[in-house]
């Protein structure tokens, strides 16, 4: 098993993008909690991606990220930069997603390690991301040595659309 993590520019982002959607969609429909609910479809997935990522990472805002396995694109994360002008010391870990067909096989840990060299070398200071509160991705964030900032209550849709979870807010200091 070969595994590949590389950063996307826009034709980047373009070639994969058929890949991305699914991995996006896919996640969605299995229960990730990472903004969208259900009816979800897989051309919401597309224009996700082809547009507000796109538009990003064209702009210098964002850095997309997409780990391959033996050349099929299985995973992503982004390093959101668009932020006001008194927070360009950090940024946002956003959608870490990796398709259900290759979970626990590491590649979410190699996506934030890449997310995180690329913070550090653009000299951040801070990364701050939130995630469903219990969610299996939280002992990840911990073990790279994130720490919680604290748990909100209420504070958005399940994918499934039918109750209202809680998130909490992690951060770690470069």
């Amino acid at each position: 098993m070969t595994v590949t993590i590389e950063k996307l520019d826009a034709a980047g982002l373009d070639a994969n993008l058929d890949a991305l959607a699914d991995i996006l969609h896919t996640a969605v429909q299995s229960g990730a909690s990472v903004g969208f609910i259900w009816s979800f479809s897989w051309e919401d997935a597309r224009a996700f991606f082809a547009g507000k990522v796109r538009d990003g990472v064209a702009g210098g805002k964002r850095v997309l990220f997409a780990a391959s396995v033996d050349g099929r694109v299985l995973g992503t994360v982004q390093l959101d930069m668009d932020l006001p002008p008194n927070q360009t010391h950090r940024a946002d870990v956003a959608k870490l997603l990796v398709h259900p067909d290759a979970r626990r096989q590491g590649l979410a840990r190699k996506l934030m390690i890449a997310l995180e060299d690329e913070a550090r070398a653009r000299g951040l200071a801070l990364v701050v991301l939130d995630t469903r509160t219990g969610d299996a991705a939280e002992p990840l964030y911990t073990g790279l040595g994130y720490e919680t900032a604290g748990q909100i209550p209420h504070f958005a849709l399940a994918p499934e659309g039918d109750r209202i979870e809680a998130t909490t807010y992690m951060f770690k200091l470069l």
